[in-house]
């Protein structure tokens, strides 16, 4: 187990460049590429300092095809809490579903953990957004995430979006404060206005909760087992 993310990583890249030639033949699959920034907001610390948020990802590539890059950053009085990204080759199964497989680096908070990552990603009925992964660690540690997302257009500027995740590990990790089961849970409710469809400033309020060894973890620490916070950002596409 120990190299398993560097295995995916070769696995990742065997599996993209073999497609390549095929996909160079397909005059009617053209390349291309988008980034997508779902939050950049401030959030309110109440009694503490405020922390800033980004979560981005990114993919290049064709219909069947493509490399993802996905992030999240948590900064807090200039100094970075939590940062994670994950690069991933996606693979269309099904119209609107995509299994992406690749490795997970988790920077902040340390020490560094590396993950190799299994996952489903796609649109459910009822336009639910899925992003589903199961994450495998050089250990052996083991962990989850749940995320799904739905977008309530009032009008054709005017768009609600709840939006809830939850994380599982598979052991206790007292460095990091998570414990093993279900850990910890955040949902959110965000009301934007689209300036254009690209670019959309928005309000709302954000929730969060740790459970089980996590909360005992955090607790002991001296930390809020939960918390609300109210919120703005923008989120933009290009």
């Amino acid at each position: 187990m120990k190299n398993l993310p560097q295995k995916l990583t070769l696995a990742l890249w065997a599996t993209a460049t073999s497609s390549l030639p095929v996909l160079a033949h397909e005059g009617d699959d053209p390349l291309l590429a988008r980034v997508m920034i779902d939050q950049f907001e401030w959030r309110d610390g109440g009694d503490e300092a405020d922390p800033y948020v980004l979560e981005a990802q990114a993919w290049i590539g064709k219909d069947l095809h493509k490399l993802w890059i996905k992030t999240d950053v948590e900064r807090v009085d200039g100094e970075t809490e939590e940062a994670e990204i994950q690069a991933l080759y996606s693979h269309a199964i099904a119209p609107f579903w995509d299994v992406q497989v690749g490795v997970r680096q988790d920077l902040k908070p340390t020490p560094e953990r590396e993950w190799g990552v299994i996952g489903l990603q796609g649109l459910a009925p009822y336009f639910f957004e899925i992003d589903a992964a199961l994450f495998v660690g050089d250990s052996g540690d083991t962990a989850a995430r749940l995320s799904a997302e739905y977008e309530w257009m009032f009008t054709q500027k005017v768009v609600l979006s709840p939006e809830i995740s939850v994380n599982f590990y598979g052991q206790n990790d007292m460095h990091r404060l998570t414990g093993s089961g279900l850990s910890d849970a955040q949902a959110g409710l965000r009301l934007r206005y689209e300036i254009r469809r690209e670019f959309a400033p928005y309000i709302g309020v954000n929730w969060t909760k740790s459970f089980g060894n996590t909360a005992d973890f955090v607790r002991d620490h001296g930390e809020p087992t939960s918390d609300t916070q109210w919120v703005a950002g923008v989120r933009a596409w290009f």
